[in-house]
């Protein structure tokens, strides 16, 4: 788990009750984008995707009455900036892998995936591959909640929470009480290089 920013450093951009009300606009936006709601699937990207996707999924179900497939993704190797080597001693830190959970079949499935924030488009080219080593979904669609902007793949959300424009020197920091024990999002000043993806 990330160390919380200084309070004096981090500016709160989304509180808990901004964030609830960002998820049940993008909630509303799947329900309509996607009549045939037994097709669809909320996929979380580990770590943060995931209780936004559980989170979105109980508020269509509280709109619609119909429970979609819900499933997790771990993408660790799936980027390009993690580096295993064979037999060898790592170079740098090893990442965390988390669980992939897919416990329904993709084919015909219109899979959204579901993540915190979008950067340079990496961690959803990685998420995409990730999804097609499990299946062949009939579509793919991107929730995500915040967009900062500075992309560096042609990667373009089908829903976003808040688009948050940032400096490359700032970094966005999404807490989730599942995760973190607190509901926010904040705009930290980071002068070293972000690998949000």
């Amino acid at each position: 788990m990330k160390a919380a920013p200084p309070e004096s450093t981090a500016k709160v951009l989304l509180d808990a009750e901004a964030i609830e009300r960002t998820l049940t606009r993008i909630a509303h936006e799947v329900i309509e984008a996607n009549p045939e709601l037994d097709d669809v699937a909320l996929v979380g990207i580990q770590t943060r995707g995931v209780p936004l996707a559980q989170r979105l999924r109980r508020l269509i179900a509280e709109r619609t009455g119909d429970e979609v497939e819900l499933g997790t993704l771990d993408i660790t190797f799936y980027r390009d900036d993690v580096q295993v080597r064979g037999g060898e001693a790592p170079l740098h830190a090893q990442p965390l892998v988390r669980a992939t959970t897919l416990d329904f079949p993709l084919e015909g499935m219109t899979c959204v995936l579901v993540d915190d924030v979008l950067y340079t488009g990496r961690t959803i080219r990685a998420a995409i591959e990730a999804l097609f080593d499990y299946g062949r979904p009939a579509r793919v669609q991107l929730a995500c909640l915040v967009d900062r902007g500075h992309r560096e793949l042609p990667i373009r959300p089908d829903y976003v929470g808040k688009n948050l424009p940032t400096a490359r020197g700032e970094r966005i920091q999404v807490q989730l009480l599942e995760v973190d024990e607190i509901d926010r999002v904040l705009l930290v000043p980071n002068p070293e290089e972000d690998t949000d993806g």
